[in-house]
């Protein structure tokens, strides 16, 4: 009898030195990420695929459409509503996809997609995440490559939730050096930028547990020429999310639901934020034949 498979697909142990990864083959997400011991990302259960979310890749948008409907070229598109609860298309094509491996190492893997023409988006396209630790942590290249004959719109992103094992993360500290902050409707819907203010400026750090988000700063402030988001356990250690200057926006959700937890906090990386094939905030265009590539990764300060 064969021994069942993850929920999640297959999934890739990475080694290196004192730092381990496991990278499902479902939506090419980060299942587990640990140096000296220590969790530095929520995780999941053999039988349940990524709750909330956790650690899948996002393309071809990062975060939201309005009721799924946006126009190309005068022509209204109609997505599939994945987020009932807000009548929204939510998470790219991708969420649902096993990826193929194209190579795999002791320290690294390449997963690849396809995101084939459909009603909503009638574009064909290969989205390829390549997982690799090394010295500086855990790095993430994430690649799109348009195949279609007309060049097509997309937003990348990803969605880990960062932890310090051993810390309720109610007690870490969250700092995102981010002027502005985009104002929501009652479907997570941007419809304002607005200056950050009060306790929705994270720039000096914010506890976790005095705090509630489901929104995307911009405004970054680059750190040796990209942009860093960090969670800040009480006695100095760290996990930093650094992301390239494409991922112009992060989007911050602390959620009250993540299975075994009182909170979790995705820190997502993005190059769009929600509704960008509606607003054009930060929306991308890729031509006929052009690949588009982009990094960002998770640096643990645990010393």
């Amino acid at each position: 009898m064969d021994t069942p498979r993850p929920a999640s697909g297959t999934n890739y142990l990475l080694t290196s030195g004192s730092s381990t990864a496991v990278i499902a083959s479902l939506a090419a997400a980060l299942r587990s990420y640990t140096v000296d011991g220590v969790q530095l990302t929520e995780t999941w259960g053999d039988n349940s695929i990524p709750a909330g979310g956790a650690g899948i890749l996002l393309a071809p948008w990062a975060n939201r459409v309005d009721r799924g409907v946006w126009e190309l070229d005068g022509a209204e598109q109609r997505l599939d509503i994945t987020e009932p609860s807000k009548g929204n298309a939510s998470h790219g094509l991708l969420r649902n996809t096993g990826y193929y491996a194209q190579s795999v190492a002791e320290d690294a893997v390449v997963l690849a997609a396809e995101i084939f023409p459909q009603h909503g988006y009638p574009f064909h396209l290969t989205h390829t995440a390549s997982y690799e630790l090394n010295g500086g942590g855990l790095q993430v290249t994430q690649s799109l490559t348009n195949h279609s004959d007309a060049r097509a719109p997309f937003g990348l992103g990803a969605h880990p939730y960062l932890k310090i094992s051993g810390v309720p993360t109610e007690d870490l500290t969250l700092t995102v050096n981010a002027d502005t902050v985009f104002d929501t409707d009652e479907r997570s819907i941007p419809v304002a930028r607005v200056s950050v203010s009060g306790d929705r400026d994270l720039r000096g750090g914010k506890r976790v547990g005095d705090i509630e988000f489901d929104s995307a700063f911009t405004g970054l402030t680059t750190v040796d020429g990209r942009f860093e988001h960090t969670l800040t356990a009480p006695d100095g250690r760290s996990v930093t999310l650094w992301a390239d200057p494409e991922f112009e926006f992060v989007h911050v959700f602390i959620s009250r639901t993540y299975p075994g937890v009182d909170r979790a906090v995705a820190v997502e990386p993005m190059t769009a934020p929600a509704n960008a094939f509606n607003s054009g905030h930060g929306l991308r265009w890729l031509e006929p034949g052009a690949t588009f590539a982009a990094q960002w990764g998770i640096r643990p300060r645990l010393g």
